[in-house]
């Protein structure tokens, strides 16, 4: 599985990480323009296997509000794809990265209709937090935590 990062990248690869974002999470879909003001804050990261997209995955470093050591880590892998160990590829790149960046804890957050994403979220040790709804939308999120990093 190769990978290109969005942190600097062309539209090429930030239309391929909004193409996996917005097939695996249509109610929280992003156009181009909210995807490069994304890769200005986070790290976007795109896999393929040779010419084929496989999937996405997003780093939001520590240290938004007040300096906290809370990186999260989202891997998005395109159904045709899962199963077959690329999305523990992404996430274990995606790990690393945040570690590198300083998180003490790592989070993630996956849409509730997302079975699949929510059984790969607990297959690698992450533990629920919390459900919510944001205000106007109907769809379910959870917010889960690494368990080893005190869930």
């Amino acid at each position: 599985m190769d990978a290109g990062t969005g942190a600097g990248a062309g539209d090429v690869l930030l239309r391929d990480w909004q193409r996996v974002h917005n097939l695996i999470v249509p109610p929280a879909a992003l156009s181009l323009d909210d995807v490069r003001a994304r890769s200005a804050r986070n790290r976007l990261d795109v896999a393929y296997l040779g010419d084929a997209l496989v999937g996405c995955s997003t780093v939001r470093p520590p240290g938004g509000d007040g300096g906290s050591a809370v990186g999260t880590v989202i891997a998005r892998v395109l159904p045709g794809f899962r199963r077959r160990g690329f999305g523990g590829e992404l996430y274990a790149r995606g790990l690393a990265l945040a570690r590198e960046l300083g998180a003490e804890r790592i989070e993630t957050v996956v849409l509730a209709a997302n079975h699949d994403g929510l059984a790969f979220a607990v297959r690698h040790g992450f533990v629920e937090v919390e459900r919510y709804v944001l205000d106007g939308a109907s769809d379910v999120w959870v917010d889960l935590r690494l368990a080893q990093d005190g869930g």
